[in-house]
């Protein structure tokens, strides 16, 4: 299972409404990069999105996480200077949890693998 989380480092708050999109890279073709949509979906009102991918195992191999930020800054009237925050990483065991979450503010972002 895939989740992610974002909170507004500026505020201090989730971050709600933050249209997200999972996509996984497609087997290798020498000289071509391609992604496949894997979930997608809309933050909650605590900042998390816990329905990117059903529960159980996922495939292994390498995903990204796509955050609609410059649409989420845009509604809240802030000026922001990442319009989209894409986070890349790999899969080993797909039975394990993965959660992604993202700090976010108008003019940084931060990560981890959280639990």
């Amino acid at each position: 299972m895939i989740t992610t989380h974002v909170l507004a480092t500026a505020s201090g708050r989730p971050a709600a409404a933050v249209p997200v999109r999972l996509e996984r890279l497609d087997a290798d073709t020498p000289g071509v990069t391609s992604w496949s949509i894997a979930g997608a979906g809309v933050t909650d009102a605590d900042g998390r999105l816990r329905t990117l991918t059903p529960p159980g195992p996922v495939t292994p191999g390498t995903y990204r996480l796509c955050f609609d930020t410059g649409s989420y800054f845009a509604v809240r009237g802030v000026e922001g200077f990442f319009p989209v925050v894409e986070i890349q990483f790999v899969i080993r065991d797909g039975a394990a949890h993965h959660h992604v979450p993202l700090l976010l503010s108008p003019y940084g972002y931060s990560t981890y693998r959280g639990s």
